[in-house]
């Protein structure tokens, strides 16, 4: 089998076509154009058992839970005790926004998400605090990455639906890389913000009123607890805890805080049904796509080109860092993902690298794409919201960028970093 649809695939990708398209497109016409239109019916096949997954149906439960949360005005208790907490220091509302996303990520674990509800309510409401609006889109756009990062996450679930990895041990590996990228952040907001001279939000709360805003989110706050506890104590598996999450945040949203009404419930079903729908039909295409490269022997071209290059472990970490993060400049993270994870994993794994620790380095490396031009999703979303320009946006972004990237190295060359979690709970 010939490697023209590889060259298919990224003329469709140039051409603008969306990327399920693009994976459907090129091995379908490579097959018509090497007349080996035989396999058709294998590919079909590959399409349907790619979304036919049980713990695949994590995803759209995950996205429900999100959106109820959402529309149930959840987002707004989180910024109040983000507020509460941090927001009477010199930049405090920068500072809130990044804080906010760290408690967002453990609700509905999806960048696009964090930047479509914290940018709505925080970037507006820090230009009319004297911050520059492009400062506010880069700020909500970088801190947005933590979302797929700290569990839950969709992305890793994808990571571990494709490669037989353990969920619970990825979402504990997840959890100190997110922290650190959140201090990182914090540290160069903090700088700029004293450069700069933006304002402080507010006046230091007293520990009455940071209660009384702890005391609001406190129940929502409880969900990754829950979900991740649950799921590492054996309590229920990773899709079982995401139906637990919609259960529990159409209780919360419901009947406790009484944000969400039954005629608000059909707009988030539907949202969160396209949504799932899209994301399913793209795991399908990309395991198709997978499954072409290992059949035309492309997984081992690129496999003894890698170990030519160098037997040196460190150099090839270093190489296929940069390799990711070019690549998720224009590929979103879920199809690079199911795309390169079963062509890049087994080489460090024959090499030594623990399986786990490659699904982590992975998924910071290209969830941290999400953010980056030219083809960065949350850039456009920031933009969208924002009314700035994603140029000016991203040009703001270079040194929240920078720390994503030192911290992106650290996990790289100190696994102690992402693994020690999972080895005190059993998963590595």
């Amino acid at each position: 089998m010939s490697l023209s649809y590889f060259w298919i695939f990224i003329l469709f990708l140039i051409s603008g076509a969306p990327v399920v398209f693009a994976l459907l497109m090129g091995p379908g016409l490579s097959l018509l154009l090497d007349d080996q239109s035989v396999y058709f019916s294998a590919l079909m096949s590959r399409l349907f058992s790619g979304m036919n997954s049980f713990p695949l149906m994590a995803v759209p439960f995950f996205i429900l839970a999100g959106e109820l949360m959402n529309q149930g005005g959840i987002t707004r208790s989180i910024v109040n005790f983000s507020q509460s907490l941090i927001g009477h220091y010199r930049g405090g509302l920068a500072q809130v926004n990044i804080l906010s996303s760290v408690l967002f990520a453990g609700l509905s674990g999806s960048a696009v998400a964090d930047t479509s509800a914290l940018g709505k309510m925080l970037i507006p409401a820090m230009e009319q605090n004297g911050y520059s609006r492009r400062f506010a889109a880069a700020v909500t756009a970088a801190s947005s990455v933590i979302g797929p990062i700290i569990p839950p996450s969709g992305i890793m679930i994808l990571y571990a639906f494709i490669m037989n990895v353990s969920v619970a041990g990825l979402f504990l590996a997840g959890i100190i890389p997110g922290l650190l990228i959140c201090v990182g952040l914090m540290f160069v907001t903090s700088r700029i913000a004293k450069k700069r001279n933006y304002p402080v939000a507010n006046s230091k709360a007293t520990w009455k009123e940071r209660g009384s805003a702890f005391k609001s989110s406190f129940l929502p706050l409880l969900t990754p607890v829950i979900l991740l506890g649950g799921i590492v104590l054996g309590v229920f598996t990773p899709t079982e805890a995401a139906a637990v999450a919609v259960g529990y945040a159409l209780i919360i949203a419901m009947f406790v805080t009484r944000t969400l009404s039954a005629n608000n419930l059909p707009k988030v079903l539907i949202d969160s049904a396209i949504q799932a729908g899209s994301i399913l039909l793209l795991v399908g295409s990309a395991v198709t796509f997978a499954w072409i490269i290992t059949v035309s022997g492309m997984a081992e071209i690129i496999a003894q080109q890698m170990s030519g290059m160098t037997d040196n472990v460190l150099l090839l970490l270093l190489l296929i860092n940069l390799f990711l993060f070019a690549i998720g400049m224009f590929l979103d993270a879920g199809p690079a993902i199911l795309i390169l994870g079963p062509v890049l994993a087994p080489i460090f794994i024959s090499l030594g690298i623990d399986p786990l620790h490659f699904a982590i380095v992975m998924c910071v490396n290209l969830t941290v794409g999400l953010a980056t031009p030219p083809m960065g999703l949350v850039l456009f979303v920031a933009s969208s919201v924002s009314g700035e320009k994603t140029e000016n946006i991203a040009l703001e972004m270079l040194p929240f960028l920078a720390v994503e990237a030192a911290v992106i190295f650290m996990i790289t060359y100190f696994p102690a970093l992402t693994m020690t979690l999972p080895k005190w709970f059993g998963y590595a």
